[in-house]
């Protein structure tokens, strides 16, 4: 955590980290247009930012591109905001807003989570159904988590399971998991009382991709990477996607290492 404080400190790391805010998932061109700041100035900024976990980086083909991480400031807050009062605490709470703020103008969300578990256990936690359960507050996907295999899914505890047309399309135990979204459905309509005509032109929209990496971080620590993209930069789905996400993937965290689970909103 000390990392964290420290890459804050920095008036440019925070421009950095105010760019991201405002269009996650730059190159380091883009990020370089975007700031007075030479490119060897903003890539030693980003190894900073990146050893304090604050960035993360995904690479598609010759290009690789940064993402702010929201979870380092989320343990910040969670920590220490409650030791003081309100006016105290403005600044921090300010920062963490602005750091979980949802990026609807991308077409791919990235979350990345340090779990203190082991791969084995986060693999069992991603796939097996008593698990899913708790985290997703009774709903969420089942499968029998094979490349080509359907997946099904429930909306809430007492719903039924209902194939969607997602399919798996990477299963290598304790490393990844990669499958197919669903596109917009009547039982989400539903939910969220939309029209049949808004749920017609919602369903236009392109299917996307999820994939969980699942990699060692030293000690009992275990890094996840949630990459959700092909997604339509305003939609409805990247933003519920990225309000959705975080709140799920916080639970299963709050689940694999206190043994209790959070209710979500």
């Amino acid at each position: 955590m000390d990392a964290v404080f420290k890459a804050l400190a920095d008036a440019s790391r925070r421009r950095l980290l105010d760019s991201l805010n405002r269009h996650n998932g730059q190159t380091l061109r883009e990020l370089c247009a975007g700031l007075d700041m030479t490119r060897q100035a903003v890539t030693k900024h980003l190894s900073v930012l990146e050893a304090a976990g604050l960035v993360e980086t995904v690479r598609r083909g010759r290009e690789k591109f940064h993402y702010l991480n929201a979870a380092p400031i989320n343990e910040i807050a969670d920590r220490w905001i409650g030791r003081y009062d309100r006016e105290r605490a403005r600044a921090l709470a300010d920062l963490k807003r602005a750091l979980e703020g949802t990026h609807v103008s991308e077409t791919s969300f990235v979350y990345v989570s340090y779990i203190m578990t082991t791969p084995e256990r986060l693999w069992e936690a991603l796939t097996g159904p008593a698990f899913i359960s708790r985290y997703f507050g009774g709903g969420g996907p089942r499968s029998d988590w094979t490349p080509g295999a359907p997946i099904e899914w429930k909306v809430t505890a007492d719903g039924e399971y209902n194939d969607w047309g997602q399919r798996v399309l990477e299963a290598e135990p304790g490393k990844r998991l990669s499958y197919t979204w669903h596109n917009y459905e009547r039982e989400v309509a539903d939910l969220f009382g939309w029209s049949d005509e808004k749920l017609a032109e919602l369903r236009k929209e392109p299917i996307s991709k999820i994939t969980f990496e699942i990699e060692p971080a030293g000690g009992a620590t275990v890094k996840l990477t949630v990459t959700h993209e092909g997604l339509v930069a305003g939609s409805e789905m990247i933003k519920g996607v990225s309000q959705g996400w975080p709140e799920i993937l916080s639970n299963l965290k709050t689940l694999l290492e206190s043994g209790e689970t959070l209710p979500l909103g």
